[in-house]
């Protein structure tokens, strides 16, 4: 029973993280590309990551097919490892906060997805047991 409130509250945490910071894009568009530019990406990245982190908001709560759920989290996953890196990069970790606050809380969605949704994810149950391992993932 733990398990379904931390896989809800976690979910609902990291949706509100993202759909936070698909708004701040929106209506700090400038300030958002300075410092998109300001890591070396290009500007026009945000508009495809404001649409991006909407539909993994969506994909994930709605959990319309679970491989899509799954590659919704693993976008997640390589978004938010991006996004504190790039922080990190230009010396400023402290910027990296929330998303490694995002990634506490799409890990232990992750993991306990099973727990709450009726159609189970087969990579969580391989990942918890130890049936993949590192070398598999390469």
């Amino acid at each position: 029973m733990a398990e379904i409130y931390i896989y809800w509250i976690s979910t609902a945490l990291l949706s509100l993280l993202y759909l936070i910071s698909a708004a701040t894009y929106v209506v700090k568009r400038s300030w958002v590309r300075q410092t998109i530019l300001g890591f070396g990406y290009p500007d026009y990245l945000v508009p495809i990551l404001i649409v991006v982190k909407l539909l993994a908001v969506a994909v994930l709560l709605s959990r319309v097919s679970v491989g899509l759920s799954d590659l919704a989290y693993a976008g997640m996953l390589y978004h938010l490892l991006l996004s504190a890196l790039a922080h990190v990069g230009v010396r400023k970790p402290a910027a990296a906060l929330p998303a490694l606050l995002g990634l506490t809380l799409l890990g232990a969605s992750f993991l306990t997805q099973n727990a709450a949704r009726q159609t189970l994810s087969p990579y969580v149950h391989a990942w918890a047991t130890h049936q993949i391992t590192l070398a598999e993932w390469r």
